[in-house]
């Protein structure tokens, strides 16, 4: 009987094992089946002037090979009220991938409008992203989006107008700098040696960043302005010594008159900025522009820079999250990372920095090493809501008393840091 009950039991153990193979291999032949997405569009928001047309067909090619069935529709969004959209497309579920400037992402991430991609990372390339292009995606620990491309701002200068000064090759230090700006104030016909507006708070914030410095400091438990600290005031004494061979207005900003106009009058010797604003070539000869890292105080270290750019993200409320990882995964790879980086935008991995081959791209990239963005702060949108403070304290600064000044914008720049998004 025993015997019995024994051979009872290893017959029916083996008809269960026989079941679970049955079962495993069932389960491994709907595995290796593609999945049908047939019916599934995936809505992907990226802004005018981000992803070049080719970028654009490559993706989505690559997406819907990737995702038989699946469609992805690419919408171009405009700047312009984009904050407001966003936000309602967030709360309706209208949208599944976005791009978001990196300066935005820590309120959207706050508002819980953004999933936690931090079991993603790797998956997405994460372990190869630089680490200060990555900072402003992550927010209180987590990773709420994905670093895209960036840029930031060199000297453009007019090639012809230094050579008429003597200079014959872009200045490795501050020092050779303002040297060289002495010698181009002396050629007859030069308006600016360098053109810069007392509001180009862009510059000035890299300049803190040289300093090690920052714009706001963390005090107990909330964030206040950080202009008194004595980082951001030798920081704007390089930036009013810049200022100072500039016949700029000291209360307007770069764009305000738009400095690309200006500079292509030829006769300005450089201004601070992007790739873009340099001119076109109907306007001045695309061989009359050089572009050179801002210097720092040594030779070895390029000046800081402000990290301008953009992160891409999954909203939380998506119906299509699986789709929208898949997304980000090619969008992200280096292949489409690699075209970013060849129209002259600096990429999220360092790796592909040897494909910016653009002469300005050639200035960005060693500065961006140096570079930092905004501080990873949800309330951080108020600061830059208009009128800025920080554009407004360099105008007091530079007419005023230092000191003064900053207490004033220290004041202001913590009451809006105390708002709610």
């Amino acid at each position: 009987m025993k015997r019995q009950l024994i051979a009872a039991v290893g017959v029916a153990a083996m008809v269960v094992g026989l079941a679970a193979c049955g079962s495993d291999a069932k389960k491994s032949d709907e595995a290796a089946k593609p999945k049908d997405y047939n019916g599934k569009t995936l809505t992907a928001w990226v802004m005018d002037g981000s992803a070049p047309q080719a970028w654009q067909d490559g993706v989505k090619a690559d997406f819907e090979k990737e995702f038989p069935g699946a469609k992805l529709k690419l919408e171009v969004q405009k700047w312009n009220g984009i904050g407001e959209k966003v936000t309602t497309a967030l709360s309706e579920g209208s949208v599944d991938v976005l791009e978001i400037g990196n300066t935005q992402t820590a309120g959207y991430a706050a508002s819980g409008g953004l999933l936690d991609l931090s079991k993603d990372k790797a998956a997405l390339g994460g372990n190869d992203w630089a680490a200060n292009l990555n900072a402003a995606a992550v927010f209180e620990g987590k990773q709420y989006a994905a670093p895209w491309y960036f840029s930031n701002r060199v000297v453009i200068y007019n090639k012809e107008l230094f050579a008429k000064a003597g200079i014959a090759a872009p200045p490795k230090t501050l020092d050779e700098l303002y040297a060289d700006l002495d010698k181009l104030k002396a050629v007859p016909g030069v308006t600016n040696p360098i053109y810069l507006p007392g509001q180009e708070w862009y510059t000035y914030f890299g300049l803190v960043v040289s300093n090690k410095g920052q714009i706001v400091k963390k005090d107990g438990d909330k964030y206040v302005g950080n202009l008194s600290s004595p980082e951001a005031k030798a920081a704007f004494e390089t930036y009013k010594k810049l200022q100072s061979y500039s016949n700029a207005p000291k209360d307007k900003d770069e764009a305000t008159p738009a400095q690309t106009g200006i500079f292509a009058k030829g006769d300005v010797g450089a201004m601070i900025g992007l790739g873009w604003e340099a001119p076109a070539a109907k306007d001045m000869p695309a061989d009359k522009v050089g572009y050179f890292a801002i210097p720092g105080v040594s030779a070895d270290k390029p000046s800081g820079v402000f990290l301008g750019g953009s992160n891409l993200a999954v909203a939380q409320a998506s119906k299509n999250q699986e789709l929208a990882k898949g997304f980000l995964k090619i969008a992200l790879s280096d292949k489409f990372e690699g075209q970013m980086a060849s129209t002259g935008l600096v990429p999220n991995k360092t790796s592909l920095n040897s494909l910016a081959v653009t002469d300005f791209a050639k200035a960005a990239i060693p500065a961006s090493a140096s570079g930092d963005t905004t501080p990873n702060i949800a309330a951080w949108a108020n600061v830059e809501n208009t009128p800025n403070p920080i554009k407004d304290f360099l105008t007091a600064a530079l007419t005023g008393d230092y000191e003064t000044a900053a207490k004033k914008y220290d004041d202001e720049i913590t009451k809006r840091l105390a708002q709610k998004q």
